[in-house]
């Protein structure tokens, strides 16, 4: 693990192993949210596994992606469609980082718009009008997910009242104050859960599950789909059966890591699935043989990882 260059990813949480295990930096977003929860979840089942891996909490992957395209951490969380804007230059990604590679999918990160449950907002259209949080200038993957969920309802940003925060949980932590009267979150994340806890109770707004609402989402979030979700104690907020939009998550790299300790790190998180699951509920959810390999063009897997996948039988041709 090298220093990275920015105060922000400073001041890390050592998960103690070993004293002669390989020590490893996992980038993460800020505590609270769900990156920073997965990303726990991972090092606490690679601690004794040979690898010592220190947590590097940022504000958002589009802080840590550059890092670790450029060497400087080993690992990092994030979705599948900002890792591959910052590795062809494009979005809110000023130059191409050709050196990251993937490790792994993980489960699909799910997301939703939550209001207080008291409230008379009850759907995506009735945003119209309210406030909303807004700007995320330490976020920038948050503006074209809001965009992508206003859309499903024929809603645009220009349609609410824009609140501006700097990130995801500095938006939740304007709701829980009063500052408006929504906020986006992922489901299941420790922010939402203090958010519910906050404020007597919250409602993730579902989406409609038509064929409109899908293209709505495609024009705006590649590789955003629906899935349904169910009323249950791991995620507050749904209070009866809905739609909700999802996209791929990832444990991503740099391609001159060495191929031995990519291969560990996949080997312990497909192995380690309910060590995780106990860290973190949510990854109860993930399923190693199902989910770790799939298309991710252009982004392409580290041949460490392609040669692990490869002895447990999961690589297929088409995967990138």
């Amino acid at each position: 693990m090298k220093r990275l260059g920015f105060a922000v990813i400073a001041g890390a949480t050592l998960l103690a192993g070993s004293a002669t295990a390989q020590t490893l930096g996992i980038a993460t977003s800020n505590p609270g949210s769900l990156y920073h929860s997965i990303g726990t979840a991972i090092a606490k089942a690679a601690n004794g596994q040979g690898l010592n891996v220190t947590i590097q909490p940022a504000t958002s992957p589009n802080q840590y992606l550059p890092a670790v395209g450029s060497g400087d951490l080993d690992f990092g969380i994030g979705n599948l469609q900002e890792f591959n804007y910052a590795l062809e230059g494009k979005g809110w990604f000023s130059s191409p980082n050709p050196n990251l590679r993937i490790v792994a999918l993980l489960y699909p990160l799910k997301e939703a718009i939550f209001v207080r449950k008291d409230s008379n907002i009850k759907t995506v259209g009735d945003l119209k009008g309210k406030r909303m949080t807004d700007g995320f200038t330490a976020q920038n993957t948050i503006i074209p997910q809001l965009e992508a969920i206003y859309a499903t309802a024929g809603l645009t940003r220009d349609d609410i009242v824009k609140v501006q925060v700097a990130s995801v949980v500095a938006g939740a932590d304007a709701f829980a104050a009063g500052q408006t009267d929504g906020f986006i979150f992922a489901h299941g994340a420790a922010k939402v859960r203090e958010a519910d806890a906050a404020v007597g109770g919250i409602r993730a707004l579902p989406i409609p599950n038509t064929p409109e609402a899908k293209a709505a989402i495609k024009k705006h979030w590649s590789t955003g789909f629906l899935v349904e979700m169910k009323p249950g104690p791991a995620s507050p907020g749904v209070l009866e059966p809905g739609y909700f939009i999802a996209y791929p998550q990832l444990i991503f790299t740099n391609k001159n890591v060495p191929d031995a300790t990519v291969a560990k790190m996949a080997k312990i998180i497909y192995e380690k699935q309910a060590e995780m699951g106990q860290v973190f509920a949510p990854m109860k959810s993930f399923d190693p043989k199902k989910d770790m390999v799939g298309d991710t063009a252009p982004g392409q897997y580290h041949p460490g990882a392609i040669k692990f996948y490869e002895e447990v039988g999961l690589w297929k041709k088409k995967a990138s």
